[in-house]
């Protein structure tokens, strides 16, 4: 249980810090399933989960653009131990929020959550098998509802220790997206925004609208903002694929009326699992095939004088970045109806009034959304070290894909790369509380990942071409060749070995205290 010696107000040297079983940091869709998972199935464990901001719901409190939605159906992007009960699969960022709010109140986690506390450093002891963790707290007016605060350092400094320490961060800063330095910025007379700190009062209502990009996000504000502003363009450098499909669930929906809302949430929800599993596989396998019968569905779509060859065909094969989902075609009839169009070509420079193309082109704007992607960052930026030494994350290796050789009691929630995101947390979750309780019941104070030989082969953990990937893969853990070091992107494989396969693998090595 909870051993708390004090409850400081600020780290002095000496001062005595509360310690708990399990610290947990983010409170958006990961770490609210992280806390349900240890409520329920650790019962005798102390843990908190700390959240840098002043609210939970992570990315789908953070972001606030138009149209913001999931781009995974909700019976997979929800939790396996709460049904989605609304009507739309494909649902937006303000129910998606709410799901998750009521997830937290119901499971009582209210009271584990601490807001406005952002861990900056992490440092493990193996003579006393524990986590001291570092954190900034900040007074709710201080805080605000963004992150500039962020980088103010200028919070009040606690500590607190653990024996178990579980990040659910995600994988990308908070603070700020990726912006390039684009050629004549300065020049240019209007309003340049990026999707991540999306401006409460902005009004594009009869403006000239340019959304430079072509992923998810693009795909999601071009349809959104064309219901108000004059005109919208989509600038891309290069097509992505794009899929469409209705926003209902029209069997899910009729199951739900028929049966108790958890059996069809079971039903549904393994049904899309194996179903996009398949997929997924098939394309994989026959990319040709693949690659026509998606780019058939978008001529079929935009009809035969629609330049599809151009704007949505790309030059790379299905899945080797994320497909853009869609939903009841608001893409394909925003284009369609001339209130948006796709522009593929390169930006030479911004003026005064627009961008100036490659091609000589000019696009007349007045607000420049720039949907250009994120910035990685692994743990939420968290300085880790173990016995004194600082660890370079880069020279380490995924084990299981949730955590790193020579790093001890530390795990991470990521999801999947081709479904989900919660797939995979729900299983990282059952594979933490697993370890946890195998260790309370043979007595270990530590489970450290080894590699057997510094020879094994390595490469990245993630195998996407996505420009953000690309950007910043290099500063994140490698994978190796073969389990339990390869990271599967593959549901049904990992939850017979997250949930069902030995812990005690030769891998994974365990310690007793001192």
């Amino acid at each position: 249980m909870s051993d708390v010696l004090d409850r400081p107000t600020a780290a002095a040297p000496g001062s005595r810090v509360e310690h708990v079983d399990v610290i947990v940091i983010g409170a958006g869709l990961s770490g609210v399933g992280a806390g349900w998972h240890l409520k329920h199935r650790c019962p005798g464990k102390s843990f908190v989960i700390l959240e840098g901001r002043g609210s939970l719901g992570g990315t789908w409190d953070l972001f606030r653009y138009p149209g913001i939605r999931s781009d995974s159906d909700m019976y997979t992007l929800g939790y396996r131990f709460r049904p989605w009960t609304e009507a739309k699969s494909i649902a937006d960022g303000g129910s998606i929020l709410s799901y998750i709010r009521e997830t937290a109140s119901e499971g009582g986690l209210d009271g584990h959550i601490r807001y406005n506390h952002q861990v900056r450093s992490a440092a493990w002891s193996s003579a006393e098998a524990r986590w001291t963790v570092e954190v900034e707290r900040y007074s709710e007016r201080a805080a605000g509802r963004d992150s500039e605060r962020a980088a103010s350092r200028d919070g009040e400094l606690v500590r607190l220790t653990c024996g178990f320490l579980f990040t659910c961060s995600g994988y990308y800063d908070y603070a700020g997206g990726y912006m390039p330095d684009f050629p004549g910025l300065a020049d240019f007379k209007g309003i340049v925004v990026h999707p991540q700190r999306w401006p409460a009062q902005l009004d594009y209502a009869g403006k000239r609208v340019v959304v430079i990009g072509s992923g998810a996000t693009a795909v999601t504000l071009v349809p959104a903002l064309a219901r108000q502003a004059a005109h919208v363009t989509m600038l891309q450098r290069s097509p992505t694929y794009v899929v469409s499909r209705p926003s209902e669930d029209f069997w899910a929906n009729r199951l739900r009326a028929r049966l108790p809302a958890k059996l069809a949430y079971s039903i549904v929800r393994w049904r899309n699992v194996l179903l996009g599993l398949f997929y997924y596989t098939q394309m994989r396998k026959k990319p040709d095939r693949a690659k026509a019968m998606i780019i058939g569905m978008v001529r079929r779509q935009l009809g035969p004088d629609y330049d599809v060859g151009t704007h949505f065909t790309p030059s790379y094969n299905p899945w080797d970045q994320r497909l853009c989902l869609v939903p009841d075609d608001d893409l394909f009839r925003a284009l369609k109806a001339g209130s948006a169009e796709v522009v593929t070509d390169h930006i030479e420079r911004f003026t005064e009034t627009g961008i100036r193309l490659r091609s000589g082109r000019e696009l007349a704007a007045d607000v420049v959304v720039s949907a250009t992607g994120l910035k990685l960052q692994l743990l939420g930026g968290v300085q880790v070290t173990v016995d004194g030494a600082p660890v370079d994350f880069s020279q380490t290796t995924a084990y299981r894909g949730l955590m790193y050789s020579d790093v001890p009691n530390l795990a991470t929630s990521f999801g999947y790369t081709n479904a989900s995101w919660t797939l995979k947390c729900d299983l990282t979750c059952d594979y933490v509380c697993r370890l946890i309780n195998y260790m309370d019941r043979r007595g270990y104070a530590s489970a450290t990942p080894r590699k057997a030989s510094t020879a094994m082969v390595d490469e990245p953990l993630l195998d996407f071409t996505s420009g953000y990937i690309q950007r910043d893969i290099k500063l994140f853990p490698r994978q190796g060749a073969k389990r339990p070091w390869r990271v599967q992107q593959n549901y049904l494989l990992d939850r017979l070995n997250f949930r069902l396969g030995r812990l005690n693998d030769g891998a994974l090595r365990f310690a007793r205290r001192g």
